[in-house]
């Protein structure tokens, strides 16, 4: 079994801020962003919402089987991270700090422009596991707070990490490429997400990427003065 980067035996809550650990503490922004997620759902009700629409999402039809690869974006993002944690911590800190300024900016986006679509079918036409799936989805998951879709969002800050890893072969990069686009292109046709939602995503990902990338140069530049 390979043999993880980082000796994670000794961590401990009083020594996580120590330098071989410190990368561990970008993981809390998700623990920040829950907690906003959940006090916007609750406190911002639907009639405040912008509705989001776009005329590519009438092209799109509803299909329950995509739900299979919308669900295993949680697969895709624990495992990514468990790997990147343990074998690459450099990609591990280029997607969390790209996720968590998805989570800075998808929750000030949510408070300041509230947003909602009603592209959810009002039934299903037929009955299988995946129609059981989505409608547990839909009940546990409101139609609310989807401009920009952070399930596109954290796919794409992980993919980019997967892109430039050094240690995985092209046909890997391929095949967790091809994952990455069908769990974006999920949330359209199980109707969580509008394209609108999708693209927005896609623009908050290189605005990120940029100010990261020019940040990451301007530190090297100050290094090698």
């Amino acid at each position: 079994m390979r043999k993880p980067v980082v000796d994670y035996r000794n961590l401990r809550l009083s020594n996580i801020a120590d330098r071989q650990y410190r990368h561990l503490l970008l993981l809390t922004g998700w623990i920040i962003y829950f907690i906003m997620y959940f006090v916007t759902e609750r406190l911002i009700p639907e009639s405040r919402c912008h509705a989001v629409h776009s005329v590519i999402d009438d092209y799109i039809p509803f299909n329950e089987y995509f739900v299979l690869f919308y669900v295993s974006w949680y697969f895709f993002m624990v495992l990514s991270l468990l790997y990147f944690v343990l074998y690459d911590i450099k990609n591990f800190v280029l997607a969390q700090k790209l996720i968590v300024g998805m989570q800075i900016t998808a929750v000030i986006t949510y408070i300041l422009w509230p947003s909602v679509q009603y592209l959810r079918p009002d039934h299903f036409e037929k009955e299988n596991f995946c129609t059981w799936l989505l409608g547990i989805i839909y009940s546990k998951d409101t139609p609310t707070g989807v401009c920009p879709s952070l399930h596109v969002g954290y796919t794409l800050a992980v993919l980019s990490a997967w892109i430039v890893a050094r240690d995985i072969k092209l046909w890997q990069k391929i095949l967790i490429t091809a994952w990455a686009l069908m769990i974006c292109i999920s949330v359209c046709f199980v109707k969580q997400h509008s394209f609108t939602d999708v693209w927005a995503a896609a623009v908050m990902y290189i605005f990120l990427k940029i100010v990261l990338f020019w940040r990451g140069r301007e530190i090297e530049k100050k290094k090698t003065r």
